[in-house]
């Protein structure tokens, strides 16, 4: 088998890597943990979760020649495992990271931004007691706030797949507060959702511009709410970037070798 790149892949990020590797003709094998559609058909997609001893056999028998990590910025331990495993097998390896989010100085006067370093930071103080919270916090953070069921009016977004609403109604929350919208959400309809629902509160994550935070925080802003980022977990790279030409030239010089 030829050396090829291993993109950890399931963002929207990845998708475009995906497609300037193609389009470089840079072999490349894709991990996801669960079915996505974002990928054409050209790219060999892999589905399912991996320790850090699979990832290992998967490394050899794929041909990894480099690691590209493109998973979410909250999938802190995919990332740990892969630089590890980066490590022992001496492999290559690149975090590509959306840039994060920074709002006007003018914006941030306006808006009531409280950031937080961590959700249990969040769960632990008395931020949601007696609010109408909107969490547009991915689907698996959600059974962490069923012991505020009773505390708070909580309403969730997730995406529309099965399972991610399944795990919303595990964690309490009843049909009437969920709704499932993929992404990218307009500024009239954010705004029109958290006043459908009297939203007092917002959490968020420090998710990007293409993760739909610069939305979320100007939505606030206009509407008066107060939303709380929580921040990305802090994590070493080995290297890290947030440019797609840079990510590509890095492929190509590796493949190259």
């Amino acid at each position: 088998m030829k050396p090829q790149i291993w993109l950890i892949g399931g963002t929207s990020d990845s998708k475009a890597i995906a497609l300037a590797l193609l389009a470089g003709q840079i072999p490349l094998v894709v991990t996801v943990t669960s079915r996505v559609t974002l990928y054409p058909s050209e790219v060999k997609v892999i589905v399912g979760k991996m320790d850090q001893a699979l990832m290992e056999s998967f490394c050899k028998q794929q041909a990894v020649a480099a690691i590209v990590d493109a998973s979410h910025p909250y999938a802190t331990e995919v990332s740990r495992q892969a630089i590890l495993v980066a490590t022992r097998l001496n492999i290559p390896y690149l975090r590509y990271e959306r840039s994060s989010y920074q709002p006007s100085s003018i914006m941030a006067e306006q808006a009531k931004i409280i950031d937080l370093d961590s959700f249990e930071t969040l769960l632990a103080g008395d931020y949601l007691t007696h609010h109408r919270v909107m969490l547009t916090v991915g689907c698996q953070i959600l059974p962490q706030f069923q012991p505020w069921q009773g505390r708070a009016t909580l309403y969730a977004r997730v995406l529309p797949r099965l399972s991610s609403v399944e795990i919303a109604l595990a964690a309490g929350f009843t049909s009437d507060r969920l709704i499932a919208l993929r992404p990218p959400i307009t500024m009239n309809l954010e705004m029109a959702l958290w006043q459908q629902w009297q939203i007092s509160l917002v959490v968020t994550k420090a998710s990007g511009i293409s993760g739909g935070e610069d939305i979320k925080q100007q939505a606030a802003a206009k509407l008066g709410i107060p939303i709380i980022v929580v921040q990305r977990p802090p994590v070493v790279y080995h290297r890290q970037t947030s440019s797609l030409s840079e990510t590509l030239a890095y492929c190509r010089g590796i493949i190259a070798t």
